[in-house]
């Protein structure tokens, strides 16, 4: 295991995310139907959402370009004015990106000299001379559901609910109690656990946020950040055991995490009900009739066309090897480690690079064994590292609001949607208060339902998926922001990061 890296050794494009607030509280926006650069927006949405492209950085300060994910850049022109375009030269739409103590970032112009500021609803580049006016809040842009890895410890924070504790301890991050929600409010964070317990001051669990549970935030280009009290305490590991809690003198980097999505994990069951499990020789066989580390495996599938990996906690992925077996000793690069995905009513079909399906044969091993699928190839699938939901589509996050009687899609808090296991890819929907989700005649949804509904998922991606409910259409996020049933193919609106 010392030499199978679980963290993403360069950032990925999500990690690279961030919005950008004001010293108003509004979001640093891309207006597109007005061609320019605006700080009007209260919530963090897609036009909000700005991609940094680093080509120089130290402890302190870095060079960047910001990106809009329209794919255009944020451009100073020499009159001050802020807009959006493409650079015309090598230096056009940089900026010396300082980082502040306070957490606060400043952008300045590598021509200009001058200062990205705000008046609260214009944005522009005219001073000179440092003020408050210059200070923006970065805002880490990736889905709420989060791991905290350190790379000086080389191990994942685990929620311990029994001590009441936090670890950085866990080498792999397929457990539950290895996920965090994010809850920003009032320019803090809240880490919330999969119990729904928060991280308080005194470094224990408790069931509610507070002032106590509010931690500022440093944040580094590439998902790197520094979670503080404000009052001279950080966050790092300490003692033999890691507790995560709050000191005053970290080794040089130990403070520092990455910050990433939190990974989906899956069992897979045979038709005899028995999971499918990693063998002490690699091998695969249907022989557990208990869930062990061993059944468990990392989905990693590109959302683009379906090709999936399966990575064992060993480290490995599943792969073809000769006589048709499937052993667990790929890497990550080769060939023979992706699989197509076919959806069958909830359960799942691979498809081998030779054209054969997965399925298990007569002594248990899975091999790819058929030309046609049939009940041997189809595999039931069931998160394995997630008893509620998190869902994030185009236009923000599905919640409930006061403001609404109908569940929206455009919020950015997020409600959880705790998952209550029916069989194999369906699943009961409950509301944050216990009552069940239910739906309209006209496919809109209320959280208050007293009878639980058969909600069909269907993993579209790493952390993708879709839903099929119980009227049998999809779950999309419509514009107006009402979540509506009405879609009878799988759109854009109706993939859901979770």
């Amino acid at each position: 295991m010392a030499e199978v890296e679980w963290i993403h050794r360069h950032p990925r494009a999500e990690d690279l995310r961030i919005g950008l607030i004001c010293w108003a509280g509004t979001y640093l926006t891309f207006e597109a139907c007005k061609n320019t650069i605006t700080a009007t927006a209260k919530c963090l949405g897609r036009r909000q959402t700005w991609e940094l492209l680093v080509s120089n950085e130290h402890d302190t300060q870095a060079v960047v370009r910001v990106k809009s994910l329209q794919g255009l850049y944020l451009l100073c022109e020499p009159d001050g004015s802020v807009c959006y375009g493409r650079p015309r030269t090598s230096h056009h739409g940089c900026f010396l990106l300082r980082f502040h103590r306070n957490g606060k970032w400043t952008l300045q112009c590598i021509i200009s000299g001058r200062y990205l500021e705000s008046d609260g609803e214009n944005v522009f580049c005219h001073s000179r001379v440092l003020s408050a006016y210059h200070m923006w809040t970065p805002r880490p842009a990736l889905h709420v559901h989060v791991t905290l890895y350190s790379p000086m410890h080389q191990s994942f924070a685990r929620a311990d609910h029994t001590m009441g504790r936090i670890w950085m301890d866990a080498a792999v991050p397929c457990l539950e109690e290895c996920g965090f929600v994010l809850h920003f409010q009032d320019g803090c964070y809240h880490l919330e656990t999969s119990t729904h317990h928060f991280l308080s001051h005194l470094d224990r669990l408790v069931p509610q946020p507070s002032s106590q549970t509010a931690f500022h935030m440093q944040v580094r280009p590439g998902g790197i950040i520094a979670l503080c009290d404000g009052e001279g305490g950080t966050l790092y590991p300490q003692g033999a055991h890691q507790l995560l809690c709050l000191g005053s003198n970290p080794r040089r980097g130990e403070e520092w995490f990455i910050l990433q999505h939190f990974p989906t994990w899956i069992s897979l069951r045979a038709k005899s009900r028995r999971f499918l499990s990693v063998m002490y020789d690699g091998d695969v066989c249907a022989a557990s009739e208990r869930l062990t580390p061993m059944s468990l495996f990392q989905f990693e599938c590109d959302s683009d066309n379906l090709t999936l990996q399966l990575r064992s906690t060993n480290g490995y992925y599943l792969a073809q090897r000769c006589h048709r077996t499937i052993i667990a000793d790929g890497h990550p690069l080769e060939s023979d480690t992706f699989f197509h995905v076919h959806w069958n009513c909830g359960k799942i079909i691979l498809q081998s690079s030779n054209g054969r399906f997965l399925g298990i044969v007569s002594n248990g091993l899975l091999m790819t064994s058929s030309t046609i699928p049939g009940p041997n190839e189809e595999l039931g699938i069931r998160l394995a590292n997630r008893s509620f939901l998190i869902l994030r589509g185009r236009y923000g996050y599905v919640g409930s609001s006061s403001e609404h009687e109908l569940m929206q899609c455009n919020m950015d808090q997020p409600d959880y949607i705790q998952l209550l296991p029916c069989r194999q890819g369906i699943y009961h929907f409950q509301a944050q208060g216990g009552s069940f989700w239910s739906i309209t005649s006209f496919g809109t949804f209320r959280p208050w339902g007293k009878f639980a509904l058969n909600f069909c998922i269907e993993l579209q991606g790493s952390n993708l998926l879709t839903v099929l409910a119980p009227n049998g259409f999809y779950i999309r996020g419509d514009r107006s922001g009402t979540l509506l049933a009405d879609s009878e193919d799988i759109t854009k609106e109706c993939i859901w990061e979770f």
